[in-house]
């Protein structure tokens, strides 16, 4: 099998790279180490590239459809990496995974409706609720022994009759849970109970450690099945989210109806002849470089944990359990969330992204990206030691 060089460094300036060339825009400073957006700095893998470039070779890039063997990719994925046995009937398409959760709250929802979110959370879901001018009905997560936790209880308290979607990140970004399967039927239950649809986000679905299962939550029940709208990706896994495709499970043919029809609308459901054969051969021919990734990241966040323990040990590190983003707590050192972004940038020059973003529960957190060449990491985290061991 073909080794994977995580370790070289590849110069994206230059490139209308958002993490790397917008950073004067961001940070009012082109000097800081960018670990904030949540792609990697890793080069795609050769059998992706190698696709795009056969396809290019043809020279004509006109209309085009999703041939079967795109569709028999994505099944065979999901039954080899997560135990999923879908149907080709239930696959339909977005542009991004935030795209579908755009598009399945206007589908499934109306203005006004409620909407569920479970913050600290990836701050997009709330572009989504306030952009579609639906209520945000909060349901903060519950942080017990250094790991977020469902709160049921409030849950219950909060929703109402016009409650109609819940919007479930899983696994959890910024804290990198992975729900279990009791948790998920717990939420589940509750959101059957009282008729609010699922919508999850399970783009980071691959990127699970050793020793944890993602569990597509569609897999709890076949009653709750017919309740979920998943939105998953090989954007985070393969580093194509410029590609702009994704997949929308939806395995109720009344729902997967409804859907279809408002990606038509405007013309959505083609996607683009690139994104296309790339997720094909992602899907086809990913297992090997998906479990060296995995052993490479995992070695990152070993190296974190140790840097945090032995030389700013007031920061509180959140143990993932999946995803290349960790959540990092500092409010031991008192700061304000505009001035612990302030910090990082002008005094430590690292590029993070500041915890306020993703809700209630957030202020004096900070998430790093962790999905990039060790030395990077490395030299980001002593920059950091260096700025805080100077106050």
């Amino acid at each position: 099998m073909k080794k994977y060089n995580f370790d070289e460094i590849i110069d994206r300036t230059g490139t209308n790279c958002l993490k790397w060339d917008l950073r004067s825009r961001f940070f009012k400073t082109d000097d800081v180490l960018p670990l904030w957006v949540a792609d990697t700095d890793f080069r795609s893998p050769d059998f992706i590239v190698d696709a795009i470039r056969e396809r290019a070779g043809h020279e004509l890039f006109g209309y085009s459809f999703r041939p079967d063997s795109y569709y028999e990719a994505i099944i065979s994925w999901m039954k080899r990496q997560h135990g999923w046995d879908i149907e080709k009937d239930w696959i339909s398409f977005s542009p991004g995974v935030v795209s579908a959760l755009a598009f399945a709250i206007e589908t499934f929802s109306k203005p006004g409706d409620g909407v569920v979110v479970q913050p600290p959370v990836y701050f997009p879901f709330f572009d989504c609720v306030k952009g579609t001018k639906r209520k945000m009905v909060e349901n903060p997560l519950k942080l017990r022994d250094g790991r977020y936790y469902f709160d049921i209880d409030d849950l219950k308290a909060k929703i109402d009759g016009d409650t109609k979607i819940l919007l479930l990140c899983s696994p959890q970004n910024p804290g990198g849970m992975v729900w279990s399967e009791e948790e998920l039927t717990e939420l589940g239950n509750v959101c059957l109970e009282n008729n609010i649809l699922v919508v999850s986000d399970e783009i980071h679905s691959d990127l699970v450690y050793k020793g944890y299962k993602h569990t597509p939550v569609a897999t709890i029940s076949g009653e709750l099945a017919k309740n979920c709208v998943i939105c998953m990706a090989p954007s985070k896994t393969f580093n194509i989210a410029g590609l702009s495709s994704s997949i929308v499970i939806i395995p109720d043919k009344v729902k997967f109806a409804r859907y279809e029809r408002a990606l038509n609308v405007g013309h959505i459901g083609m996607g683009n002849i690139f994104g296309t054969v790339a997720m094909e051969a992602a899907y086809s021919h990913g297992d090997g470089w998906l479990r060296q990734l995995l052993e490479y990241i995992q070695g990152n966040y070993q190296f974190l944990e140790g840097f945090f323990e032995q030389n700013l040990p007031k920061v509180k590190v959140m143990k993932p359990e999946a995803t290349y983003l960790v959540w990092l707590d500092f409010n031991a050192y008192g700061m304000s969330d505009k001035e612990l972004f302030k910090f990082m940038a002008e005094k430590a020059k690292v590029g993070l992204n500041n915890g306020g973003r993703f809700g209630t529960g957030g202020e004096g957190y900070v998430r790093i990206n962790i999905g990039c060449p060790g030395s990077i990491l490395e030299e980001a985290l002593e920059r950091i030691k260096a700025a805080f061991q100077s106050i």
